[in-house]
């Protein structure tokens, strides 16, 4: 995202060349085809530098997307829906796809000076979740209306026509709008198709565009395979693939606790909590009430704040110490089914090794096993229904 990379660093200290390469090289590592790999920034605009005067902020926005492109980025989504210092709240659908053609324009001059001319894909709409999940408890979330997904449609096309930009527009790949799905510390609140059949109709005449769904995280597969029958056909999650890791981790430790003598053990669950109270500045703005609910969902919330603590030098020696504990020791299959059961049955039948990392990895997997389920359900006979269809 913008927050994350930009062309100063972003709070992760990387500017898109930066990822570019971090990414590549791992790809490389896991013999990964470089060509399987699609870059893509989010939320491009000028949402970092929107305390400032407009032309000043999107002027910082240009430079933004330029970097990216430049660094082979082709996936941009543009996010010009934050107001600058000065703007009108909330800013007009016209002036926010006008902002998103001037980007566009940007984008297009970048590829073509790096020989990448036709290159890029575009992503349009702003209409997401909060990033993370939400931080207030959920009750009900309304989806996009049909009428604010073609507002969308129409101004971003028109405002690229005015740029002399048509040509463009077929690879505008994805609009993003809202389907009512969500999760905030406790609760997920699940896709209900039947509260959106008018705007799964919306692309009927745009062939060559698909909804993005952002915030898909802890959706049930059924759910998932409802979104991709409805047209969203990118769906976007982050902390259910981090929650999984810390899942892993958590039952590695406890069964560490069983084989290894305390002295000798990771206490990674101590050192998590130790380093999160030390430093609490990615938790005490989201989990509210006493010291114990705290306590626990810092530990276990699906917003899963303790994702920002694993880079900690002190977590990950835990972490390592963990791993290299368990290596060096013999699980018992039953100790192994206790607390990674899918794991175990894996290692039962021949599919999975049984080194530490080999169970956390493949228990993150299992979270992507769900989406791959729901983008391609069996095809060996016609369904008629959305059980069947996910069966």
């Amino acid at each position: 995202t913008s927050n994350q990379v930009d062309q100063t660093g972003g709070y992760t200290g990387l500017r898109p060349a930066d990822f570019h390469d971090l990414v590549l090289h791992l790809a490389d590592q896991q013999g990964l085809p470089r060509e399987r790999v699609v870059l893509g920034g989010d939320h491009l605009g000028p949402n970092r530098w929107k305390g400032l005067p407009p032309a000043e902020a999107m002027g910082h926005a240009d430079v933004l997307v330029a970097a990216y492109v430049a660094a082979g980025f082709t996936k941009i989504h543009l996010d010009c829906s934050f107001p600058c210092a000065g703007d009108p709240v909330p800013l007009t659908d016209d002036l926010v796809a006008a902002r998103a053609a001037r980007l566009v324009c940007v984008a297009e001059d970048t590829a073509a000076t790096h020989g990448r001319t036709g290159a890029l894909r575009y992503v349009i709409g702003t209409e997401v979740p909060t990033p993370g999940g939400a931080h207030e408890t959920l009750h009900d979330l309304v989806p996009t209306t049909t009428e604010a997904a073609f507002a969308t449609l129409q101004t971003h096309h028109d405002a690229f026509a005015a740029r002399e930009l048509s040509h463009v527009w077929p690879r505008v790949a994805a609009v993003v709008v809202q389907p009512a799905v969500e999760f905030d510390h406790t609760r997920v609140i699940d896709f209900d198709p039947s509260a959106t059949t008018g705007l799964s109709r919306v692309l009927d005449a745009e062939p060559t565009m698909v909804f993005e769904a952002h915030s898909t995280d802890y959706q049930t597969t059924v759910a998932l395979s409802a979104l991709v029958a409805q047209h969203w056909a990118v769906l976007k999650v982050g902390p259910g693939l981090t929650f999984a890791l810390r899942e892993a981790l958590f039952a590695l430790a406890a069964i560490e606790d069983e084989l290894v003598p305390a002295a000798d053990r990771s206490h990674l669950l101590q050192v998590l909590e130790d380093r999160m109270l030390a430093e609490p500045a990615q938790w005490d703005g989201y989990y509210a009430g006493t010291i114990e609910e705290q306590r626990v969902l810092r530990r276990f919330s699906y917003s899963d704040r303790a994702r920002y603590y694993w880079p900690d030098p002190a977590v990950d020696a835990a972490v390592r110490t963990l791993l290299r504990n368990l290596d060096a020791r013999v699980v018992p299959l039953p100790l192994l089914s206790q607390h990674l059961p899918a794991q175990y049955a894996r290692v039962r039948a021949g599919e999975l090794g049984t080194t530490a990392e080999d169970l956390v990895v493949d228990h993150v997997r299992d979270v992507l096993r769900s989406y791959s389920r729901a983008c391609h359900p069996p095809t060996t006979r016609p369904t008629t229904t959305l059980e069947e269809a996910t069966r």
